[in-house]
């Protein structure tokens, strides 16, 4: 039993990388690429998270959408691959991302259980919205908060404030999911409780804040934040 997750009300998700596939907009178009492929879109991503940083600090915020185009660019250029075609091709797809297998029945488990449920992305309100709509998870979401509101990208402070002002419910009775250890270590920070969704067997950041738990997909967070209500 982790006691961490002790009296948790509220079960808030990242979106990229932790409910939708960042990949599956590559895997989509793979036959158009090649070998270049995997390369690109791991590229696409990195640039993506870097230039959020990036920005933050430069204090030159733009909403995700141009993030995301900014950093195809770089990483079509920088494969090598000039077809503008392939780059709308691409975004459509980042509209379309596919959720992971587990998502809807998690997602359904904790709503049944009485919890409530948001999303806290980068992502700007568009495109959040879309990729909701696309993977029918609408219905099963109290709110999609965007760091859009704020003018300034994760780990700030300020996003992670947003679920609590928005839910009313105190950061310590908030359970947050991400992929991205980074984040989690952001919301830690924060005052959150967190589970650290390591899809991918990454190592532990180093950085202030620590996750309450690590799990390999969403499948046991029901049971998790059940066992501990």
């Amino acid at each position: 039993m982790n006691s961490a997750f002790n009296n948790i009300q509220a079960c808030v998700f990242d979106a990229y990388g932790t409910l939708f596939d960042v990949h599956s907009a590559v895997a989509k178009h793979r036959d158009a690429m090649g070998d270049q492929a995997d390369q690109l879109s791991m590229l696409w991503r990195t640039k993506q998270l870097e230039y959020t940083w990036l920005r933050s600090l430069m204090g030159k915020y733009t909403d995700f959408w141009q993030v995301t185009q900014d950093a195809l660019d770089f990483a079509l250029e920088t494969v090598g691959l000039d077809k503008p075609e392939l780059r709308d091709d691409l975004m459509q797809a980042y509209l379309e991302l596919d959720a992971y297998p587990e998502v809807i029945d998690v997602l359904k488990k904790l709503r049944a259980s009485g919890m409530r449920t948001a999303i806290l992305t980068n992502g700007s309100p568009d495109m959040i919205a879309a990729a909701v709509e696309n993977s029918g998870i609408a219905d099963l979401l109290d709110a999609c908060l965007s760091v859009e509101s704020v003018g300034i990208f994760k780990p700030d402070p300020r996003i992670y404030q947003l679920a609590v002002d928005s839910l009313g419910v105190d950061a310590s009775n908030i359970s947050f999911q991400s992929s991205n250890a980074w984040d989690a270590a952001g919301a830690s920070s924060f005052g959150m409780r967190v589970a650290w969704v390591n899809r991918f067997g990454q190592s532990v950041e180093r950085l202030p804040g620590n996750p309450d738990a690590e799990l390999r997909d969403l499948t046991s967070l029901p049971d998790l934040v059940a066992r501990n209500a």
